[in-house]
């Protein structure tokens, strides 16, 4: 069945074509006032102040429909200025006479005062005459007018009407055709329910019946899975439909990819949020601010205590990595746009312009370092609040306005995979929609091609993409917190998640070749990292994982990788830690915190060079080298460590506890020299509480590796925090 093409001029968002590289949607509707004939204007005076009674018209930001696509104009706001007509005295009685006859004789003044009435009368008839034609012009001006056909009045596209959904009367045959559909992780529960909805009904195509099941992915992984045909997966289980939560990454997969026409199904704006206390304090709930302002708040360092908060620290922006996450790609094209004075007009110059990529540098220090999906963010921001206010962690964040539903429900998710549903939160998310437009993740569902496809799969593939956009798959969309293909979304959704039912004032957009120019600056303008690597190499660590590894030289393999992350300015240093027989901490510091681009060739020698040894003194060596680290604080860096332990604290001599070691670490984020600590846990016998209570007392992340195969995988979604 044909994929429903959608009308012109609903909205645009981070959303291509990814063949031409175009947008493929323009903005969102304008509603256009009718088109009037201008009114005649008295001239003003030559010079001089204008009168008091006149009204200046103010300027306006608002869409200009003749503007670039996802551009803004200044035009003046709506109404003609008021200019009241200042007309010439005529002289009266009483009124002084010309000098030239004030002094002459009688009959002299008599002959002057005759020809002075005969001029007047004179000019009093050619006024008449002019006035009299005045008339009949505009008579006739007027018959003109309302002979000539009126003036086209722009009209806003009515909104879609969603055909009903066309099930079968009775299921086909089976054995039933499977349509496997990959989604992101942003947009998963989403994908979900629509297979839900769609397998609750019977379905016959082909004279087969259709069963949906679904699959998650991070959106960059998807895509880059996509450019290879999804090769690394069996036949058997590669998706027949992907459906990421943006476009960008359909035409980050390149047009080699194995993909059709993309259809979208829903909307959610991307937008910052912060908790309500915070919006109120900053005055940004009685006045939306601009790009540029929430950028120049965040990278003021006493904006909290101007505002009287200074229990707040520092703002605290967090944001995901746009190589994996597509509000972090929102971020940075948000970033440019401020950068070069134009927000949604960003262009490959911009991008390519040194000035503007220092701009975009210096905006890029006030985030506290990146994470892989926003959900990571808000999971820190509920632990904070459970133990005293999440302002403690962050101030805001640039997400999906379906995440920001979820979390002022309560739903949390540690990992983005599993979800945990609590009571609500005290201080809720509020999303600022700023004043000059915002992007938008567009959810396209797109047909894989690949020839490991037969005639079925392809025709069931299509018959999901088609409920999609009926009235009972648009209604799906909008009670998983998302908006539809008209833009509506759900009173109660909109009303716990304090969502605007119009959304952004201006859908901003791009094309794909900016988006992949930004992508490929983001190591050159991302923040700079101060990363040290602290690995267990107690014994444990000689366990054999496979014939030819163990988890020690697995680990080193993956650290190797993960250093193809770090760049020129990124300082990474590399530590170890056991203990000996004596109690003592070995081996310690291996190579300094510093650039990378001047220490990788010893790191890397230092790395093979390690040999596992002793028992595992777990939180003297947290608690030793976070002390260390601490003092190396610096703003324009996220100052961090990365964890590598397969057990738990075990030692042969009296060391530092576990009490010790958080009090320690809460200490040095209350010190403001705080050292972000991100665990990871490698291996079954790992201690993953302990672990977690490390990174938790750090605002960092908790990432599971107890499988050992997958430490490579992991520790690559890792780094992407800085």
């Amino acid at each position: 069945m044909p994929e429903t093409p959608l009308p012109p001029r609903r909205s645009t968002h981070i959303e291509f074509d990814p063949t031409t590289g175009d947008v493929a949607l323009p903005a969102k509707p304008i509603a256009h006032e009718p088109q009037l004939r201008p009114r005649p204007r008295p001239q003003l005076p030559a010079s001089g102040p204008l009168p008091r009674s006149v009204a200046v018209g103010s300027a306006a930001r608002t869409p200009d429909v003749d503007a670039p696509e996802g551009s803004l104009r200044t035009r003046p706001a709506s109404g003609v200025p008021t200019l009241p007509l200042a007309l010439a005295d005529i002289d009266g009685p009483g009124a002084t006479p010309p000098a030239d006859t004030a002094d002459a004789p009688p009959a002299k003044r008599r002959r002057s005062v005759l020809i002075a009435m005969v001029a007047v009368i004179t000019v009093l008839l050619g006024s008449l005459a002019a006035v009299t034609a005045g008339i009949a012009s505009s008579m006739n001006d007027r018959a003109a007018e309302a002979a000539a056909p009126p003036a086209p009045v722009a009209k806003e596209p009515a909104p879609i009407e969603f055909a009903k959904d066309s099930p079968a009367a009775a299921a086909g045959a089976g054995p039933c055709t499977a349509v496997r559909v990959l989604s992101s992780f942003e947009n998963a529960e989403m994908v979900e329910n629509l297979a839900k909805a769609y397998n609750g009904k019977p379905r016959d195509v082909g004279g087969r019946c259709v069963t949906v099941t679904t699959s998650k992915s991070k959106s960059g992984v998807a895509a880059d899975d996509a450019a290879e045909g999804f090769a690394r997966l069996a036949a058997d289980v590669r998706p027949t439909v992907w459906l990421p939560d943006s476009s960008m990454w359909i035409a980050s997969a390149g047009k080699t990819a194995p993909l059709g026409k993309r259809t979208l199904t829903a909307y959610s704006d991307l937008v910052p949020a912060m908790p309500q206390s915070l919006v109120d304090a900053i005055g940004w709930s009685k006045k939306a601010p601009s790009w540029a302002e929430i950028f120049r708040a965040a990278g003021d360092p006493d904006v909290w205590t101007d505002a009287g908060h200074p229990e707040w620290g520092t703002f605290k922006l967090g944001k995901t990595s746009p190589l994996v996450a597509t509000s972090g790609a929102a971020a940075m094209l948000a970033s440019y746009g401020v950068a070069a004075g134009d927000v949604g007009a960003v262009t490959t110059d911009d991008i390519a312009d040194p000035d503007v990529r220092r701009r975009v540098h210096d905006q890029e220090l006030a985030t506290s370092h990146y994470m892989a999906t926003p959900e990571h963010f808000l999971w820190h921001a509920r632990q904070a609040e459970e133990k005293g206010s999440s302002a403690d962690y962050l101030s805001a964040v640039i997400v999906d306005e379906k995440s920001i539903w979820d979390y002022n429900r309560g739903i949390t998710s540690r990992d983005g995979v599993t979800r945990a549903v609590g009571r609500p939160p005290a201080d809720p998310l509020v999303p600022i929609y700023p004043t000059d437009g915002a992007y938008a993740a567009d959810n396209p569902a797109v047909r894989v091609t690949g020839d490991w496809l037969d005639g079925d799969e392809m025709a069931a593939s299509a018959d999901f993409i088609r409920f999609t956009q009926s009235a009972e798959g648009q209604s799906v969309v909008r009670q998983a917190g998302y908006r539809d293909l008209n833009r509506d979304v759900d009173e109660q959704v909109a009303e716990t998640a304090h969502l605007s039912a119009e959304g952004a004032s201006a859908q901003l957009s791009t094309t794909a070749v900016v988006m992949e120019a930004a992508q490929k600056a983001f190591p050159d303008v991302r923040k700079r990292a101060n990363v040290l690597f602290l690995l267990d190499v107690s014994g444990s660590m000689d366990e054999q994982v496979s014939a030819t590894d163990t988890r020690l030289t697995l680990a080193k393999k993956a650290v190797s990788a993960a250093l193809d992350h770090f760049t020129e300015g990124d300082d990474v240093g590399l530590a170890a830690f056991a203990q000996d027989p004596n109690g003592k901490l070995v081996p310690g510091q291996l190579t300094p915190v510093a650039d990378i681009r001047q220490t990788k060739k010893k790191f890397v020698s230092e790395l093979n060079g390690i040999a596992s040894m002793g028992d595992t003194p777990l939180y003297e060596a947290v608690d030793t080298v976070a002390k260390k680290q601490a003092a190396s604080w610096a703003n324009d860096h996220s100052n961090a460590i990365v964890l590598l332990s397969d057990g738990e604290n075990d030692t042969n001599h009296d060391t530092t506890t576990a009490a010790q070691m958080l009090k320690t670490l809460e200490g040095l984020h209350h010190e403001n020299t705080p050292v972000l600590i991100f665990t990871l846990a490698y291996g079954a016998d790992a201690d993953v509480k302990a672990l977690k209570d490390i990174s938790g007392a750090t605002g960092a992340h908790y990432y599971d590796a107890t499988d050992p195969t997958q430490l490579k995988e992991v520790l690559g979604d890792l780094v992407t925090s800085f």
